[in-house]
């Protein structure tokens, strides 16, 4: 039992010096020997414990996932208003990113891309699984009068969606000048009165 703490201690290590380097260095010039070197291992140990480096990025992107469901699950429970579910479920997005700060980069390297088809089928599920939340979240809101009838739940979502990606890039290229969560939000709110805007008018 002891050993099988120690072997799970190890890769809960090794899987988050990746995403230390990803950050760090960028995830398609990172390699097994770096993570070895922070880890203070030999690079067969971190074999020993992920057998390819395919199977090392997936336990990365297992990790992501786990984080991100359960900062979903737990904005949601928090939510006493379907329009606070909306505006909690993307910043409990934006959260993950500022505390993950290598997922932009993971998401648009070369490894998931290109390279290592479950990883990229391990991030397609997960927007997936958020953009039906935010669908269900859009519908809820609709159902309350907050948000037009009229407006596809789906569109909504990919426009909010693309929002926090937007900034998310913004915030990655210019150097995380600028806290996200608040500019996030602050974007958020923007585009929500935009769409409530829109309630009662006509069209030619």
């Amino acid at each position: 039992m002891a050993q099988r703490e120690r072997a799970g201690d190890r890769k809960a290590q090794i899987v988050t010096e990746v995403l230390r380097l990803a950050d760090e260095i960028g995830p398609d010039r990172l390699s097994t020997t770096d993570v070895a070197r922070a880890v203070g291992v030999s690079q067969s140990a971190i074999f020993r414990h992920f057998p390819t480096k395919g199977a090392l990025w997936l336990a990365v992107a297992e990790n992501i996932a786990e984080r991100l469901r359960e900062g979903w699950a737990n904005a949601e429970a928090r939510a006493v208003s379907p329009e606070a579910r909306l505006s909690a479920l993307i910043a409990a997005q934006l959260t993950a990113i500022s505390k993950t700060p290598a997922l932009p980069s993971i998401l648009f390297s070369r490894e998931l891309q290109v390279d290592n088809p479950a990883l990229r089928d391990v991030f397609r599920m997960l927007l997936a699984a958020f953009q039906s939340r935010i669908v269900a979240a859009v519908r809820d809101q609709q159902a309350a009068g907050g948000l037009r009838r009229d407006l596809n739940a789906d569109d909504a979502a990919v426009l909010l969606i693309s929002l926090v990606q937007g900034v998310a890039i913004r915030w990655t290229l210019g150097a995380r000048g600028f806290a996200l969560v608040p500019e996030g939000l602050r974007l958020f709110d923007v585009q929500m009165k935009l769409l409530r805007a829109q309630e009662g008018m006509t069209h030619d």
